[in-house]
C-alpha cells in the first residue's frame, strides 16, 4: 500500500511540473471537455483530455513491454 501511495505522489508531482507543457499542447481545453458554471459553483469534466492521456499512456506501456 505504501508503494502505491508513493507512486501516486510522484505522479502528481511530475504532472504538476509538466502542467505548463500540457497547456501549450492544449490538453484540458479540447472539444469534449465540459465546464459548467453556475454562481459560485464550477464543475470541470475533462472527458476528451482524459481519453487522450489514457491512450498515450497505453501506447507508452505497450512500447516498453515489447
Amino acid at each position: 500500500m505504501s508503494k502505491f501511495l508513493i507512486l501516486i505522489t510522484v505522479f502528481l508531482i511530475v504532472t504538476g511540473l509538466f502542467r505548463p507543457l500540457l497547456r501549450k499542447l492544449r490538453l484540458g481545453r479540447l472539444p469534449g471537455d465540459f465546464l459548467i458554471q453556475r454562481g459560485n459553483f464550477r464543475l470541470y469534466l475533462p472527458v476528451t483530455s482524459s481519453i487522450m492521456i489514457g491512450l498515450g499512456l497505453t501506447v507508452l506501456i505497450w512500447l516498453f513491454r515489447h
